[in-house]
């Protein structure tokens, strides 16, 4: 588990005065939502300006500590936060700059609560997303049957108890999607910011260009509700999710459920098995939820 402090080095608080000189005097807090990378938010003394501050953790060249599903990369998050600077649901990039304890991203803060309730506002606001074009230079992810089954097989080789996770579904020949969207690669609760004028993406450090399946399997996933809201979502949520979604999308993510579900069961499982134990019971969800399939 990263480690949290109350306020950044004062090294990378140097480079936050350098833009913003009212925060030698700002109130800074520490927050708690990612599971990654330190967080911080910075107030002004007046109150009248607030601003988020992102220090990314270094993997260090450990490939146990490479993320196999949530890439962590700070540069894609500069690009889609200016690709998205005109859209009201992403922050606003203030800076991109590096420390010498990490790269760093500083945007305008958005005030609200982290989303619990309203998933008919979490699908338009994936269907709106998908419809934004793609920068360049962004990964690819895994597209099709055979490439989403390739995927689990790699993650779950990660795993030591590799037998808990049984056999893999078989590969049911969905073909790759023509339709490729946009994808932000990680929509859970926690990056979900409602407010009086909407709902709110953050925490852009993994997007990618593929097929749109993959930001509704991470959404529903039963693991990722878990261990950010607490709760899986009910059946007349899903319910609702599913018909405010264009209807093929829905058939082809069903198609594809059971690989994700024994991807994200693999990669919990793994979680758990490298220092953080909480992600067990999203393990146990996701076989669950990958049962209840057959």
């Amino acid at each position: 588990m990263i480690q949290r402090l109350p306020v950044p080095p004062v090294s990378v608080r140097k480079e936050v005065h350098r833009i913003f000189p009212w925060a030698e005097r700002g109130y800074w807090t520490s927050l708690f939502g990612g599971r990654t990378n330190s967080i911080w938010q910075v107030t002004a003394p007046t109150l009248n300006s607030t601003a988020i501050l992102k220090l990314y953790r270094s993997n260090a060249g450990h490939l146990k500590d490479v993320n196999p599903l949530f890439p962590n990369d700070p540069d894609s998050e500069a690009k889609l936060l200016r690709h998205l600077h005109a859209e009201s649901f992403a922050p606003n990039l203030i800076a991109k700059f590096g420390t010498d304890h990490g790269e760093c991203i500083l945007y305008e803060a958005i005030p609200g609560v982290r989303w619990q309730a309203g998933v008919a506002d979490v699908a338009n606001l994936i269907t709106k997303l998908h419809q934004i074009p793609a920068p360049t230079g962004i990964r690819r992810i895994a597209n099709g049957s055979a490439e989403l089954a390739l995927q689990s097989k790699e993650i779950a080789r990660r795993c030591r108890d590799r037998s808990a996770l049984g056999e893999m579904p078989e590969d049911n020949d969905i073909p790759p999607s023509q339709n490729l969207s946009l994808v932000h690669g990680d929509i859970v609760p926690g990056n979900l910011i409602q407010n009086e004028a909407g709902l709110h993406l953050i925490d852009w450090q993994c997007p990618a260009i593929g097929d749109p399946c993959e930001d509704i399997a991470i959404f529903v996933s039963p693991a990722m509700q878990l261990l950010y809201r607490g709760t899986i979502l009910s059946v007349q949520e899903r319910r609702d999710f599913n018909q405010n979604l264009p209807t093929k999308l829905v058939a082809r993510y069903q198609a594809l459920a059971p690989l994700y579900h024994f991807r994200m069961a693999a990669y919990c499982l793994w979680q758990s098995e490298n220092g953080r134990p909480d992600y067990l019971e999203g393990y146990q969800a996701e076989m669950a939820a990958l049962h209840s399939l057959s």
